[in-house]
């Protein structure tokens, strides 16, 4: 049974630190690209980072670089998402993604809010 479970996700304060988690289970996780999607109220879903299976690049959202880095752990099958200097506009439901050819797999989202 293919799963991804976000974990991680609270209220911080601006300017703080949040870590999220994805652990991935039931499929190759190693030959998976993975993305973190994030979605506020209103808002159509976006793409905030993204690392690839094999060679590892990353890729970030304009509104993200230099806050936010994208990392995997292939041993582990966890994808992490560390969010530094957190703005209110980060306020979101995050969401993990795996993608292999035609297979597509989503987590159930973790609450992520800023605010004071």
């Amino acid at each position: 049974q293919v799963q991804l479970v976000e974990s991680g996700g609270g209220l911080v304060q601006p300017g703080g630190s949040l870590r999220l988690s994805c652990a991935a289970s039931g499929f190759t996780f190693s030959r998976y690209f993975m993305r973190w999607y994030r979605q506020a109220p209103g808002k159509e879903r976006e793409v905030v980072a993204s690392i690839s299976s094999v060679d590892i690049m990353t890729n970030y959202a304009d509104s993200v670089k230099g806050r936010f880095t994208i990392s995997r752990d292939n041993a582990k099958n966890i994808v992490y998402l560390q969010m530094n200097s957190l703005k209110p506009e980060d306020t979101a439901v995050y969401y993990c993604n795996a993608k292999f050819a035609s297979d597509d797999y989503w987590g159930q989202g973790t609450q992520v809010t800023v605010s004071s």
